[in-house]
């Protein structure tokens, strides 16, 4: 076989991450990091490949900066110091711009925007009353079109900053792009606008679940799947991809504006925008009067940028007044009235080292991804899900790949893709283990189930597992009876299944260190009162195979004593509306197992009451219910309720909560800081959308 080339850039770009800063570089190795960045820079601008994280692209770019500093005499203007990113393939139809598009400069917590703020008084001298515009900085394509007379005539890409590829055909069928507008009515012949073409985050998920059923690539992100989509040869192929634009400044203006604010206000060019039928930024723009109040908003959007329905990577900082900016100019690089404050990273690279197999509760094989421990939204990564075999197949993921991370919802670690043109051959396939990790029993694979699994149900990995879950807040939700603490307890002899969980020897575990009689006396209470649980609760917390709360509620309607349960046959089962012929299986062989009734007998004996509560009984639901044969959905954050009381109440008067808008969607109620679900209810126009206060009048 012949060994693949060794990638130049790799090892490289590592060395260059790693180094904390550039001031030991020698010219041969600041030449060298030159490299590098013109190689992410192809890759990123042109081929729509991205072989590192944004943040990272960055830390280089700064690296090189940092070098030129210390040795101007290096400089020359070949750098990508001394240029913007280029965008525009060779060959191309191109269009030059009325002005620069330049890149921004990057701050990354508050002190960089003070240094920022200081600059700007220092270049103007002092001036009192510097306000600032904050917008968001969307993550997708950059385009600049050009009306003329109020026509649309020319669309062009970002490009070099200067000239850009040619895109008017496929941005013509953007329907957030008018074909007209009236600009005469302002005053003004000729416009050059400023813009982001970006896919809302539902669309994108659709787009990729498509692409998947199709057995396409997914597209690694939003801004991948936007940039594409104006490049493609056909405008009909365009239109089909879902592209919205948002416009977020008139860069250049002919004529004589009827409003002089307009003149010299970039908020008021943002209104303008908005006046005459554009899709701004509304609810994410603000003018601010001092820089402290800057970082207050940036802070605030950091926090809420999940609930926002398109991608965002930070928000832009501009001096409002056109005269100032003028005063204060560009380098060759970055305007210097405008700054761009970077939300910590969501995208990080690390290499895939190692791989663990984790036994779940009901034997599931999960492999899991030991990588070189990386930053990545403000927390150190080392371990990521690889889900299953099926996945590691898809993606192609190697032992020793460079791996690109995301944080998705900035809580779960995510592998997007492997850099698989970056393997210098001494990757390693990942072989899927053949016998349980724990127990060495053969493992066995369901058919149209993605997930390996180990059958023996003795397996000490799953009882730990069991147990685990059992007394889990989605369980029994026994307070204060974590994770830890049952490991200590399996590892001590003092479980070894679920009804242990109720003769536990209070005793002994006072004797151990951090545990004083507090501790003991709130556990005990917990598990005592734990003891009175509904029936679907104790269902929910058996870890049978596909029984969760909602099929374990549904049982627990029907029956007045979980024994009851050891009775009934599969048909009995499928006999339940919503109760299909797997659960059933599942449900049957569970009870058919006589060490499962053992120890359910046993959980009787300590206590446990087995019985049917008034919870677990059907909803009483008059005919006349206000919500009889309604689905509804909640979104957004409810102010007088929980989201689980909200259900429950809906419930209560007929209605069926789901969890997505669909066709089948009758009911949208809105809380605060709704965001892409209340935009796709409106876009069908067939949904009802009520408020929090329209839903309680509706329910009584």
């Amino acid at each position: 076989m012949t060994m693949p080339e060794k990638h130049p850039y790799r090892e490289k770009t590592r060395y260059f991450l790693d180094l904390e800063n550039a001031s030991g570089l020698t010219h041969k190795e600041y030449d060298d990091l030159l490299d590098v960045l013109r190689y992410h820079e192809r890759k990123y601008y042109v081929d729509n490949d991205p072989q590192l994280a944004d943040s990272e692209y960055d830390q280089l770019f700064k690296k090189a900066e940092e070098a030129e500093a210390l040795h101007p005499e290096w400089l020359t203007a070949m750098s990508p110091t001394q240029r913007v990113g280029s965008d525009r393939p060779d060959g191309q139809n191109t269009i030059q711009h009325l002005s620069p598009m330049l890149s921004l400069a990057n701050s990354y917590n508050e002190a960089d925007l003070m240094d920022f703020d200081k600059s700007v008084r220092k270049l103007l001298g002092d001036k009192e009353n510097i306000e600032y515009t904050v917008e968001p900085k969307f993550d997708g394509g950059s385009i600049v079109v050009v009306y003329e007379n109020n026509k649309l005539i020319t669309a062009a890409t970002r490009g070099d900053g200067y000239i850009g590829e040619d895109i008017t055909g496929n941005i013509r069928t953007l329907r957030t792009v008018p074909l007209s507008a009236d600009f005469g009515a302002s005053g003004l012949d000729r416009v050059e606008l400023r813009g982001e073409a970006l896919i809302p985050k539902d669309r994108f998920e659709e787009i990729n679940a498509r692409r998947e059923e199709a057995g396409e690539d997914l597209f690694a992100n939003p801004r991948n799947a936007a940039t594409g989509g104006l490049r493609m040869k056909d405008p009909a192929d365009t239109a089909k991809r879902g592209i919205e634009a948002f416009f977020y400044q008139i860069a250049h203006m002919e004529g004589s504006p009827v409003d002089e604010e307009v003149t010299n206000s970039h908020f008021a060019r943002i209104r303008l925008l908005k006046e005459l039928g554009f899709k701004v930024p509304v609810d994410g723009i603000k003018k601010c009067q001092t820089i402290e109040e800057v970082a207050r908003f940036c802070e605030e959007w950091e926090a809420q940028r999940e609930a926002y329905g398109y991608e965002i990577d930070g928000m832009v900082v501009k001096v409002d007044r056109l005269d100032y900016q003028e005063q204060l100019g560009s380098t060759s690089h970055h305007p210097r009235w405008a700054m761009a404050y970077k939300f910590k990273a969501k995208q990080a690279t690390s290499t895939l080292e190692e791989v663990q197999y984790q036994v779940g509760k009901i034997g599931t094989i999960t492999p899991v991804a030991k990588i070189t421990p990386t930053q990545l939204a403000g927390v150190t990564i080392s371990s990521v899900s690889l889900h299953n075999e099926d996945f590691i197949k898809s993606k192609d993921i190697r032992l020793g790949d460079q791996v690109l991370l995301e944080r998705a919802g900035d809580v779960i670690p995510y592998i997007v893709k492997s850099f698989s043109e970056l393997r210098n051959g001494s990757e390693k396939v990942i072989q899927f283990p053949e016998n349980c990790p724990i127990c060495d029993t053969a493992l066995v694979r369901e058919e149209e189930e993605a997930a390996w699994r180990c059958p023996n149900i003795n397996c000490k990995a799953q009882v730990l597992q069991r147990i685990i879950y059992h007394v889990s807040k989605g369980a029994m939700d026994i307070d204060g009876f974590g994770k830890a603490l049952v490991e200590t307890f399996y590892e001590k002899g003092w479980l070894r299944n679920i009804s242990d969980v109720y003769n536990l020897d209070y005793d002994q575990i006072r004797n151990l260190e951090g545990f004083g009689e507090k501790s003991v006396q709130n556990l005990r209470k917990s598990i005592e009162a734990a003891k009175n649980n509904s029936l679907t609760r104790i269902i929910t917390s058996l870890s049978i195979h596909h029984v969760g709360k909602k099929v374990s509620s549904i049982i627990a309607a029907e029956i007045s004593s979980l024994f009851e349960l050891q009775e009934w046959t599969q048909e009995d089962f499928i006999a339940i509306k919503d109760i299909g012929p797997v659960v059933a299986k599942n449900i049957h062989e569970f009870f058919s197992v006589p060490e499962n009734v053992k120890i359910l007998r046993r959980m009787e004996e300590l206590g446990v009451d087995m019985s049917q509560k008034d919870s677990d009984k059907p909803l009483d639901i008059a005919e006349d219910a206000p919500l009889t044969g309604k689905t509804i959905l909640f979104t957004g954050s409810l102010q007088s309720m929980t989201r689980a009381e909200a259900k429950k109440m809906a419930e209560k008067n007929g209605g069926k909560t789901i969890s997505a808008v669909s066709g089948n969607l009758d009911i949208l109620v809105v809380g605060a800081n709704a965001g892409s679900k209340l935009k796709k209810a409106k876009e069908m126009g067939t949904v009802d959308i009520l408020t929090e206060d329209a839903f309680r009048e509706l329910v009584g």
